[in-house]
């Protein structure tokens, strides 16, 4: 008896030992089966080892929060809540998240309106009238939300905006489906991005160039606080510098207007043989949005501005050539005169409102916003990848220069028939070993004095670079409000709806400048998988009874059966 007593208390040590081994065990590794197809539960390898390095405790505020969200919207906090679990995985204790709701205390309206001013202010984070679907009574729910966190490291902090330059669908139900799964799939992009800024010991240095009559004023005003805001940065005249710093990480090229001379474009050239990333932003084609108001029409032609031969060597050509397309922007038409003077807004197919591509720069984002883009080709170039990041719509046209523009444009409606070209590209992705336009050509004298600056001139990169060319300066200019001063980028001052242009802007620079790779987490893509709704409402009643009755049928079964099980074998 002793015997067995002995044996049974050795077992359950045994067991109470094993138990502590496997939890501690538990403690020290994590492993988590992700059987999605698109894992969708899996964070990218360069994000792992951004939170796996952090020195410090990051701070996240999640502000869509609240007991009564919109089921759709609190479909999407939770898949916040589901990534950010995931991230602590990796982060540990120096990740820390707390959800906030901003509109706990809405009673308080001024302290509401003070938190949403400062939020805006500060965080670049805005409080939105979300229509739901679901009803409430007979009238659709409202709600004010701000779909939004604010990311901090001691002293730093970003807001992450999860609905920027996300493209939108719509209020019914599937389209706010489509909406939300496009966001989620940009979770951990936009979270491991500012997480990375705000931990970041030394900012990418990016310089703006300056000497061609490049754009410097109001109408560069948020692409300058861009840069300030994000990187290290000054400006850089070609004219003056005897050469482009290498310490640069990347070169903007904004809209120039005046020729480039060769030993100019030598600087450029050497600068990229040495590792520099470029990103060229250019009107090939005089056409303003100016001289249309001030002249009533003007005739597009070449600038001259004497780069053709350079990016014809890393293999683009900018053509001299309009794209109009029926997917554009709009602008204020006038009719009548005096009193009875009317205003209108019609489609101006010069302002071509681009697609984006399935690269992570340009994927999943809103319209992007162009003025009198012209077109791009690509060319042959050893050793050098081309990607399209912009293009038309289905329902584009071409003109060549030179060409007449002119407020005719508007009078008339836009003939269909001649909208026939698909998907004209006019952003190019430029990667590989590039080679100078210069080979064999530098003087004696300019390359002594190259060397004595200490950047040898050089004929190859030698390794992978890359640069990006737009062919429309426009994109990353801001139009100007005479109540509200400079607008934001992409903007139109008339309908004041805002489209992508600062977010094509900021994910190509990071592009360009980030070794971490983080930026591929943008290319993540959730299939959205919906139910039929005629299938819902038809076999509603058997899908009831076997998740709800079925369960409980078998805990009966099941309880039966043991019962049973038991009698027979004390009986014996």
């Amino acid at each position: 008896m002793l015997g067995i007593f002995a044996k049974k208390r050795a077992a359950w040590l045994l067991l109470i030992v094993g138990l502590f081994l496997v939890n501690g065990l538990a403690s020290l590794v994590h492993y988590r089966a992700d059987l999605t197809a698109e894992k969708r539960y899996s964070l990218s390898e360069p994000t792992k080892k951004l939170l796996g390095g952090l020195d410090s405790t990051v701070q996240i505020d999640v502000l869509l929060e609240g007991g009564d969200l919109p089921a759709v919207v609190r479909r999407f906090r939770n898949a916040i809540g589901e990534f950010l679990f995931e991230a602590r995985q990796y982060g540990g204790s120096n990740l820390q998240v707390r959800f906030i709701n901003p509109y706990a205390d809405a009673a308080d309206t001024a302290a509401t309106r003070r938190l949403e001013d400062s939020l805006q202010l500060y965080y670049g984070l805005n409080a939105v009238l979300f229509n739901a679907p679901e009803k409430v009574g007979d009238e659709l729910e409202v709600k004010k939300l701000i779909h939004g966190a604010v990311v901090r490291q001691g002293d730093r902090a970003i807001g992450v905006d999860f609905l920027k330059g996300a493209r939108s669908f719509g209020t019914e139900a599937e389209q706010l489906a489509a909406l939300y799964n496009n966001v989620e799939a940009s979770l951990e992009y936009n979270f491991a991005s500012a997480i990375e800024k705000v931990s970041a010991a030394k900012r990418p240095f990016v310089g703006y160039a300056m000497g061609h009559g490049e754009g410097w004023g109001y109408n560069v005003d948020d692409a300058v606080r861009t840069l300030l805001d994000n990187y290290d940065f000054d400006t850089v005249n070609l004219k003056q510098v005897p050469y482009i710093p290498k310490q640069l990480d990347a070169l903007v090229v904004l809209k120039p207007t005046q020729p480039f001379s060769d030993g100019e474009k030598l600087k450029i050239d050497q600068y990229v043989m040495n590792g520099g990333k470029v990103f060229w932003m250019i009107d090939n084609m005089y056409a303003e949005f100016d001289s249309l108001y001030k002249t009533g029409g003007f005739v597009a032609f070449d600038r001259g501005l004497n780069l053709e031969d350079l990016l014809f060597n890393y293999g683009v050509r900018i053509n001299q050539s309009l794209l109009q397309d029926m997917q554009a922007d709009q602008l204020p038409q006038v009719s009548g005169e005096g009193e009875g003077q009317q205003r209108r807004l019609v489609t101006w197919p010069f302002f071509p409102i681009l697609n984006g591509s399935e690269h992570p720069i340009s994927k999943n984002l809103d319209g992007v916003r162009s003025m009198f883009p012209t077109t791009l080709d690509t060319v042959a170039a050893s050793g050098i990848q081309k990607t399209f990041l912009l293009s038309s719509s289905a329902n584009a046209r071409v003109l060549q220069a030179p060409a007449r523009i002119d407020f005719e444009f508007l009078q008339i409606a836009p003939d269909e028939k001649l909208f026939t070209q698909k998907n004209v590209p006019v952003a190019a992705l430029l990667e590989g070993d590039f080679r100078s336009l210069y080979t064999g050509r530098v003087p004696k004298a300019v390359a002594d004095s190259f060397a004595a600056a200490g950047q040898p001139v050089k004929y190859k990169v030698g390794g992978q670079n890359k640069m990006i060319v737009v062919a429309d300066g426009d994109v990353a200019l801001n139009q100007y409000s005479e109540f509200s001063g400079p607008l934001p980028m992409g903007r139109n001052l008339f309908t004041q709806y805002t489209f992508a242009n600062k977010d094509f802007f900021l994910n190509s620079l990071e592009y360009l400048v980030n070794p971490s790779d983080i930026l591929q987490s943008r290319a993540k893509e959730y299939t959205l998988r919906l139910l039929d709704p005629r299938a819902v409402k038809e076999q509603r009643v058997k899908w009831q009874a076997i998740n709800v009755a079925l369960p409980v049928v078998l805990i009966v079964l099941f309880g039966a059966v043991y019962q049973q099980w038991r009698r027979r074998k004390y009986a014996k």
